[in-house]
């Protein structure tokens, strides 16, 4: 197999038909044998019917059917561990990205290149606060991050069997596959494209989704967070012991000062509180990917598989 194109599914009955149409018409063009992974992350529409009859009309169409609906990144996990060629393209179900950019990311893996990760210029469809949070995400994630992680980019990409290979034996489960793209090395280049709206039906990913994304994005490729929360703690024990100072030359010099009352020691109170409070949540975000880390349950659990010969 020279081509392996991995799609993740999640109540895309709507978009289905146009997305095989699309598809059908770029894996023509390609020179070499390809295969179609849809993966039907837990989808309660008619996803999983639909994707029963294209196996059947089209040999190149595998599918994978998780036993519930485990996330997006799992779901491209999923497909990233069946998929058996030697190039493999993600990307998402909703016609957002372009499957005809394919033959483009195949001509730069052609030139050399192990990653190749579409960047997008523009963004269709989405609120003004969606897309000027992902801009400003993006940017401190490149700042803050351990690793270089390219801005504006998303899961769609090209990587080659090397790259993919060393995807599968990350045995994290908090993952972020634009971040892990990106901290196994290897030459990567980029492909610029405008993002366009949905062909059809609802936006999954909600802003509130996004939000759970952008954080574990944060939390697994940076330990800054860890140290703000230090940072911060020093710094409102000298906020701390400055007002202590303050006070006492008050409760000297200017007794009747109405800034020695309890007013000030209440703000004082809240604004420690806050400080704890916020540092005990970081570290509850570290602590719990530990939680998740050494349970060592698997990614995911399958329902139904198709297409892949003995692996049925």
């Amino acid at each position: 197999m020279q081509y392996s194109i991995v799609i993740p599914i999640y109540n895309e009955e709507k978009n289905l038909p146009e997305l095989y149409r699309r598809i059908s018409a770029v894996m023509d063009r390609i020179d070499g044998n390809v295969e179609l992974i849809l993966i039907n992350d837990g989808s309660r529409d008619r996803s999983v019917h639909i994707l029963r009859e294209f196996h059947q009309q089209d040999s190149r169409i595998c599918y994978l059917s998780l036993a519930r609906n485990f996330g997006h990144q799992i779901a491209v996990t999923a497909g990233l561990n069946f998929a058996r060629g030697n190039v493999i393209v993600v990307l998402d179900g909703d016609l957002q990205d372009p499957p005809e950019l394919i033959p483009d990311l195949i001509e730069k893996w052609r030139q050399g290149y192990q990653v190749v990760y579409a960047q997008r210029t523009k963004r269709h469809q989405e609120s003004w606060l969606k897309r000027s949070f992902a801009f400003v995400y993006y940017r401190i994630l490149r700042h803050l991050a351990d690793v270089d992680i390219p801005i504006d980019t998303g899961d769609f990409c090209l990587m080659d069997r090397c790259v993919v290979d060393v995807l599968n034996k990350m045995p994290e489960t908090n993952r972020y596959i634009r971040g892990l793209r990106a901290w196994v090395g290897f030459r990567q280049t980029a492909i610029k494209f405008e993002r366009k709206a949905r062909f059809a039906g609802e936006i999954k990913y909600t802003f509130g989704q996004s939000l759970a994304l952008a954080i574990n994005g944060l939390v697994s490729f940076s330990k800054v967070p860890l140290r703000l929360s230090t940072y911060v703690g020093l710094f409102a024990a000298c906020v701390a012991l400055l007002m202590a100072c303050l006070v006492l030359y008050w409760r000297i010099f200017y007794p009747d000062s109405p800034l020695t009352g309890l007013a000030t020691i209440m703000m004082v109170i809240f604004f420690l509180g806050a400080v704890q409070l916020v540092s005990i949540g970081i570290l509850g975000e570290y602590i719990g990917r530990i939680y998740e880390e050494i349970k060592g349950r698997p990614l995911y659990t399958l329902s139904e598989v198709r297409g892949f010969g003995d692996r049925n």
